[in-house]
């Protein structure tokens, strides 16, 4: 008979973090537990999040390199602290754990004051500036990558490879055929670049699509986010090309517009990697070079070293290098389908399953920390009393 047990999710409000939260949050529900989100006002606008559960937004301090702004963050980290053990008082969580993001910070720190058992989760390949400050005081630290750079040595022993989880509805796509393609097929290509699209794909690759061999052009079918000042020019490239474009701002449907692709071409976030490789999809990659600690390049890196992806550095990716690279991987026989598999070889569908498995563990049971099989399978945690 199972316990059901309370539990805190803490989230930054991007896709990034909120996406993962999401998944375990839905495990740990069907699980019979009983979930409570805490955010900013952007992660509790994302439409189709945390609907069946708790959602508390606390108020969290962003610090930065100007001195002139760390008393205005502290004072409302601590005002999200105070905020959180009023919620640990009436909720009761058995743990809670933190995804990243400036707004994990004060509920981790009030569960952290109140006693409550307590874990972290890191998407990138880079540990995050949040995760870094509580990495030394949580109980669990789970990871997406074998390889996190700036995780301590010393943390090894409470450190766990889970993967990043992904929507149920990206994990049904691993259950399906990679799309059918023939030289007289249309290839299709969608293209994302992160929350709000990039301005750098908008303007590279329709010039890109449009140096291929006519015989690959004139089967393409494009699927494109892009940016609302960029939407009507890019619009017009295509149309100038003679290329059906799909494009949108915001696309609610990812996962379905992720199983009849033949090729992504997107930014390396962790979440975007993470369904890519679920999935089982090739890319071509183009990392953010603003992002914190380069983690993007980071996060490309285990895709691109087993063949399910290539990156290019934004500083080389122009509509020449981006032609070449989809020659290689388009008109190359069986290279897509090859590469697909390599992709979904660094899958790891069950790190929703597996992260919930760590934090029933969690003050319920001591956590045994087997060494993390570092390769393309997935790891399975081995805590005592769950099934490995």
């Amino acid at each position: 008979m199972s316990i059901s047990r309370h539990f805190v999710l803490a989230a930054g409000g991007t896709g990034g973090h909120m996406i993962p939260a999401h998944a375990v949050a839905e495990e740990l529900m069907l699980r019979g537990h009983h979930v409570a989100l805490v955010t900013d006002e952007r992660g509790a606008k994302i439409p189709g999040l945390f609907d069946k559960a708790q959602v508390h937004v606390m108020p969290a301090g962003r610090m930065t390199r100007n001195p002139k702004s760390w008393p205005g963050a502290l004072k409302a980290i601590l005002a999200g602290r105070a905020m959180a053990r009023r919620l640990n008082e009436t909720f009761r969580p058995t743990a809670v754990v933190g995804f990243g993001g400036y707004p994990a910070m004060p509920a981790l720190l009030g569960a952290l004051a109140d006693g409550i058992p307590t874990a972290i989760h890191e998407q990138n390949a880079v540990l995050g500036r949040v995760n870094r400050y509580l990495a030394g005081r949580v109980d669990a630290i789970a990871t997406a990558y074998p390889d996190v750079r700036r995780l301590k040595d010393r943390y090894a022993g409470k450190v766990h490879l889970v993967g990043n989880p992904v929507r149920e509805e990206v994990k049904q796509l691993r259950e399906e055929e990679f799309p059918a393609l023939t030289d007289e097929s249309v290839f299709r290509v969608l293209v994302i670049g992160g929350s709000q699209g990039a301005t750098i794909l908008s303007s590279v690759v329709p010039d890109g699509l449009g140096m291929l061999p006519l015989s690959l052009r004139r089967r393409l079918q494009v699927t494109q986010q892009c940016r609302a000042e960029d939407i009507e020019r890019v619009r017009k490239l295509y149309a100038d090309l003679e290329i059906p474009a799909d494009l949108a701002t915001y696309f609610n449907d990812v996962p379905e517009k992720l199983g009849w692709s033949h090729l992504v071409i997107a930014r390396a976030g962790a979440s975007t990697l993470a369904e890519l490789t679920c999935a089982g999809r090739p890319a071509i990659l183009i990392p953010l070079p603003s992002a914190m600690d380069d983690h993007q390049t980071a996060n490309a890196r285990e895709m691109t070293e087993a063949g399910g992806a290539r990156t290019i550095a934004q500083a080389r990716f122009t509509a020449v290098e981006l032609a070449k690279q989809m020659q290689k991987m388009a008109l190359e026989p069986g290279a897509l389908q090859n590469a697909a598999k390599r992709a979904r070889a660094c899958g790891r569908p069950d790190a929703a399953r597996d992260m919930a498995d760590l934090l029933e563990s969690i003050g319920t049971a001591p956590i045994i920390n087997d060494p993390v099989k570092v390769g393309p399978t997935p790891a399975s945690l081995n805590l005592q009393g769950v099934p490995a």
